[in-house]
């Protein structure tokens, strides 16, 4: 309010037209709206502590600015009222809108332009610590550094001895030499003192602790002395290139580069031959530069054995180089003892330099192909095993495709014997990003179906899947088998068999598929497997066993328990007729139900099911009640017999009632139903009744007394057809005693 006040006096003051009442009273509104719309939201700073100085310096920028275009709204309008001290508020508002607008796109306009330079500036700022093994800025700054280093170890010796560095172009050279030592200076500097190092298992951030430990290190020294100075001695000697002779102590920076670059690059052995060819040519080029050298030492053209000065300098002494490093021959013989000295000296280098390159490019070559050596390794041992044998053709064929695909595939083996040189937390890692997404589509497994289920047994698992290769026409399992494994589909397609000669394809499964996961968890024989699985194609098979399963479960009862009644719910959805049978308690699950009674025996029996075994049982107490009693009032002791039954269903029925009306006739009686119970006796006898069916089933039945000469006899055979069975009723009459 106090500078608004100010202002409006500075503006009555500086008006001549301000003693005029019609012109102030026209000016009035006008100044009183632009003081209320834009004057407020500036004069009243806001009241708040100073967290961040770069943000509060940025605020009080902003005022400022804030108060100069009001400053400059203000000047405006007061020119336009002097121009036309005779327009109304009407006409001048329209012109501060304008102007307002205008200003306002200027400014954001100014800070459109000003924005991606702060942001720039920001991500340029250095971090106060460096990652050395995963930050991708300090390896592209070590290629820089590299870059800086070849160019010194190439080119000071090359400038040293041959004659390329001329006062024409000293300033060029000049200007090479500055740039690679500001890089040598800016890495001393800013970046060696903030990379992060270990100690005592914890990653040191602190920057005073880093500086502390860049200054005490060996690598420090090195770099100080790479950077000394002594280009001064230029001003007393002259421009010699010999002086920068210390720059070559930064190689430590280049084995740190190469380390951390074969780290993450998928094929370092192409970069280690690379790196490994060019120390044989640097080799060659020092070798080079001694013999042009060792040339001005004795006098171009001298001698045979010297440069004569024809041709290109280089080209020619670095061919010399190349001869007599190799040991091609076909040189001059050394004339002097300066020549012959210097020409020993370098065959024994050379033997030793070239011999000590070949034999690491060889390590280099041989650990690129190990695997692949391994592999024709084991593949020629398992061709002779089979030569030695005599095995098939057609199986050695078919195991020699087996060590193809497995090797086009997966460039190894076995997976198993990677993952072992691991710590089991890399393991893990591993694992679960590759086999984690296919084991939760498991129904046993799911989290969904079985809440509470432990994830570290489900990581357990996948530590313990193994993998297996078929071939096509492979059978993966057969209709009948016990199943023991559970196969999870990893790469292929698998097919399921079945129909009346079990070649009709019934599903095709393809990857991320699961099968055979209910054999895990069943009872010893508990599941059979009921068709075939064959690989249809190539497949690569992730296998789990029931014992390495109930291993794991031996540490996890809780998932144990969960686990089990999955399985039992599952094995009720696919079994036939399970709405019937009533559930079965504890591990009866496991068991198959037992089979239906035969058809015949159905109707043997007149009814099905437990109803006519119960009219069955019934009346066979009452026909032995009624025996026992009418025995009784004869006063005549005698043991009814049993009939037992060994090893065909034989079923005789003796009735030694007979009643004198049924004298002289022979009654054949059609049965249709039989019945089998289990006594629980001690011989473990099983023993089967039949009777005949009476016309009044309604009736209670009575059977006749008296005694008979006849016997039923019922009984059932195998027929020689498979399936069937063939009902045999023979009538017999006893004999006379």
């Amino acid at each position: 309010d106090k500078v608004s006040e100010k202002n409006t006096h500075e503006d009555r003051t500086t008006n001549p037209d301000s003693q005029n009442p019609a012109a102030s009273t026209a000016a009035k509104p006008e100044q009183k709206e632009m003081e209320t719309g834009k004057e407020d939201p500036v004069s009243k700073p806001p009241v708040a502590p100073v967290i961040n100085e770069y943000a509060d310096a940025q605020l009080h920028s902003l005022v400022r600015r804030l108060r100069q275009r009001t400053d400059f709204y203000k000047r405006k309008l007061v020119q336009g009222d002097m121009s036309s001290p005779e327009s109304s508020p009407q006409t001048a508002k329209p012109t501060a809108v304008s102007s307002t607008q205008e200003s306002s796109a200027k400014l954001k306009e100014e800070h459109s332009q000003k924005a991606p330079l702060t942001e720039y500036l920001k991500r340029l700022r250095l971090p106060k610590s460096i990652d050395s093994y995963t930050d991708r800025f300090y390896l592209l700054w070590l290629s820089l550094v590299t870059i800086a280093f070849n160019w010194n170890c190439w080119f000071i010796p090359l400038r040293v001895v041959f004659p390329y560095q001329t006062p024409h172009n000293t300033h060029y050279w000049l200007i090479t030499d500055l740039i690679c030592d500001t890089i040598y200076l800016f890495d001393l500097l800013l970046i060696q003192p903030r990379l992060q190092f270990m100690r005592g298992g914890d990653i040191i951030v602190d920057s005073n602790e880093l500086k502390r430990h860049y200054r005490n290190s060996t690598k420090f020294q090195l770099d100080m002395a790479s950077i000394m100075p002594f280009d001064v001695f230029y001003l007393v000697f002259g421009f010699n290139p010999i002086f920068r002779t210390n720059r070559m102590l930064k190689y430590s920076s280049f084995f740190e580069f190469n380390h951390h670059l074969e780290s993450i690059m998928n094929k370092a052995y192409i970069y280690r031959v690379i790196r490994t060819t060019g120390y044989l040519l640097f080799t060659l080029h020092i070798n080079a530069c001694m013999y042009y050298w060792a040339s001005n030492y004795e006098g171009i053209g001298s001698t045979r054995w010297v440069y004569d000065g024809e041709g290109n300098k280089y080209l020619r002494c670095y061919y010399w180089a190349v001869r007599t490093l190799i040991t091609i021959g076909g040189l001059p013989e050394p004339q002097t003892s300066f020549e012959i000295v210097f020409q020993l000296l370098n065959f024994f280098s050379g033997v030793f330099v070239f011999s000590s390159l070949i034999g690491q490019m060889q390590d280099v070559i041989g650990a690129a192909t190990a695997n692949q050596n391994n592999f024709r390794i084991c593949m020629d041992h398992t061709i002779a095993y089979m030569n030695t044998y005599s095995i098939p053709k057609i199986v050695q064929n078919r195991v020699r495709t087996w060590y193809e695909y497995t090797w086009a595939s997966q460039r190894m083996l076995d997976e198993s014997d990677l993952l072992e040189t691991l710590p089991t937390t890399m393991q893990l890692a591993l694992t679960v990003d590759v086999n984690f997404g296919v084991i939760s589509k498991v129904d046993l497994f799911k989290a969904s179906a079985s809440p509470g289920c432990d994830t570290q047994m489900i990581y357990d698992m996948l530590l313990r899947l193994k993998s297996i290769v078929y071939l096509p026409g492979d059978f993966v399992c057969k209709k009948g088998e016990i199943g023991k494994e559970m196969y999870i589909i990893k790469q292929g397609e698998v097919q399921v068999l079945g129909g009346a000669d079990g070649t009709q394809v019934l599903v095709t499964l393809k990857a991320g598929a699961v099968f055979g996961e209910i054999s895990l968890l069943a009872a010893r024989g508990g599941n059979r497997r009921t068709a075939n699985v064959v690989a249809h194609g190539f497949a690569n098979l992730l296998t789990l066993d029931k014992k390495t399963l109930q291993e794991i479960l031996v540490h996890y009862p809780d998932s144990e328990k969960l686990l089990m009644k999955k399985a039992r719910v599952l094995l009720k959805n696919k079994a036939p007729g399970t709405g019937a049978t009533p559930p079965n308690k504890g591990l009866a699950f496991l068991f198959p139900p037992k089979q239906e009674t035969p058809k015949m025996f159905k109707a043997l029996l007149g009814s099905s099911g437990k109803a006519g075994l119960a009219r069955l049982l019934t009346l066979k107490r009452e026909q032995t009640a009624q025996v026992i009693g009418q025995r009784e009032r004869r006063a005549v002791t005698e043991t009814p017999g049993r009939n037992t039954l060994r090893q065909a269903p034989t079923l005789i029925l003796k009735d030694e009632n007979q009643e004198e009306e049924n004298k002289g006739k022979e009654s054949e009686d059609k049965g249709r139903a039989t019945a089998e119970k289990p006594l629980e006796t001690s011989k473990c006898e099983t023993s089967s009744i039949t009777a005949e069916e009476a016309p009044q089933a309604t009736r209670k039945a009575v059977l006749p007394r008296g005694t008979t000469r006849h016997s039923l006899i019922i009984s059932m055979a195998p027929s020689a057809e498979a399936g069937e069975e063939v009902l045999t009723i023979e009538v017999k009459e006893k004999a006379k005693q």
